[in-house]
């Protein structure tokens, strides 16, 4: 038998789509959370002292969030500042970390089939982050190095987009002009292309690709301004501290910033920061909420409020009100959000999603009338907002959607034609 996998590398969730050459189908599709857990005291007896996907959230709750928890490890591809973190006193840097991924999702698929399969077409962003070209060059090495190390050896890259967009060409009856969405957790990409069921499978499809964009803003983004808004006055964001007799200050909102963004929160344990956060702590009078900080630092526990976040925001898609709750070692949060005020903290991502696509939209000399469907894909096209703006903006365009976290893998899949260039 002849194999392809279609790997889709995500910032919340991944997926492998098992492609079989000879009957030219896809056989199967797994799908786990990016997510890894480093054991707080590895098994001298073992080399391997992590669990990935679903393992590692149930471990890390096992372990009582003691060991080292990474999330969205994809955003850090494109970070210069991000050169090695240190687990276990072995060093790890972002290619070693995308390759537990990988190297995962490979282990399982090659179990179902039986064989080692070591041709893949990974998907990558249109842009790692935004259109600054060379950290684009460094993401796309870290990730061409990440796939070598979790075991593959004849390697395409293709654009997500364009994988969803494979995908939807499957459903057509008809050739179409399609403008395809995908809005994962760290970026939003767009492809405008031209989809024929007719070429399926064809070698030459560059032709067939209009234009292609994307801006460094997706879920995560939602998360993030969820986390400035609402959590973090839980965490001691408005503490004032006394450092000197009569001289009230603010503790400064850079401390806050960094448990806003995950690729932070999974490095912000330093000595230094420890030691700034304890002396703040100790001139606000021990200040109550402040102290929620130093037991989310200590503890571990920027994945489980995260967690609390999403269910907000997933409740949030199909309801008028969700509640922000999170009960755990002291830390009390217990509040109702509308829906409102949930669109209100995201509009200006939403707006500046809005921005890129009238700018894409606009340089590619793309109007409205001459799209004929659009098809959204990735877990963030479900957010309301999101559904709204499209709508909104193509009131008499026919909006599209696939298996919001399955559908890239699939087309990525197949896209083996880039192995016949």
């Amino acid at each position: 038998m002849s194999f392809l996998y279609g790997i889709d590398f995500g910032t919340t969730n991944s997926a492998l789509a098992i492609y079989n050459e000879e009957t030219k189908e896809i056989q199967e599709t797994i799908i786990i959370p990016s997510l890894i857990y480093f054991y707080r005291q590895p098994d001298p007896a073992s080399d391997k002292n992590y669990v990935v996907g679903e393992e590692a959230i149930s471990a890390y709750l096992n372990d009582d969030m003691k060991g080292r928890f990474i999330k969205s490890v994809k955003q850090v591809l494109s970070r210069s500042s991000f050169t090695e973190t240190r687990i276990h006193n072995k060093r790890y840097n972002a290619a070693d970390l995308v390759a537990i991924i990988l190297k995962e999702l490979k282990e399982r698929a090659d179990q179902l089939i039986g064989e080692d399969c070591r041709k893949a077409v990974i998907g990558r962003p249109v842009f790692f982050d935004d259109d600054d070209v060379q950290k684009d060059t460094l993401a796309q090495t870290r990730l061409s190095k990440a796939a070598e190390l979790a075991g593959f050896n004849q390697v395409r890259f293709q654009f997500e987009p364009i994988g969803a967009a494979f995908a939807y060409e499957k459903t057509l009856a008809q050739k179409e002009n399609v403008l395809v969405a995908d809005l994962g957790g760290g970026t939003t990409d767009f492809t405008y292309l031209i989809l024929d069921p007719q070429k399926t499978g064809s070698k030459d499809r560059k032709n067939d690709m209009m234009a292609t964009g994307g801006i460094y803003i997706g879920g995560d983004s939602f998360d993030s301004a969820f986390m400035w808004e609402k959590g973090t006055p839980y965490f001691g964001k408005h503490t004032q501290y006394e450092a000197t007799p009569g001289k009230v200050l603010i503790v400064p909102k850079s401390l806050f910033a960094n448990i806003c963004s995950w690729e932070q929160m999974n490095f912000f344990n330093g000595p230094r920061i420890k030691k700034d956060i304890e002396d703040y702590y100790y001139y606000s009078g021990n200040d109550r909420k402040f102290k929620n900080l130093i037991t989310l630092i200590d503890n571990n526990l920027g994945y489980s409020v995260f967690q609390s976040i999403e269910k907000t925001k997933v409740t949030l898609t199909s309801a008028d009100s969700a509640t922000f709750s999170y009960h755990n070692m002291d830390i009390e949060i217990e509040e109702e959000i509308t829906l409102p005020v949930y669109e209100q903290i995201i509009a200006k991502d939403v707006e500046r999603i809005e921005n890129y696509l009238n700018e894409f939209m606009m340089q590619n000399n793309i109007k409205a009338e001459n799209i004929d469907s659009l098809f959204l894909t990735g877990g963030t096209s479900m957010v309301g907002s999101i559904q709204t703006l499209f709508q909104t903006k193509f009131p008499n365009v026919k909006l599209n959607s696939g298996d919001n976290f399955k559908s890239v893998a699939k087309g990525l899949a197949y896209s083996g034609y880039l192995f016949q260039e």
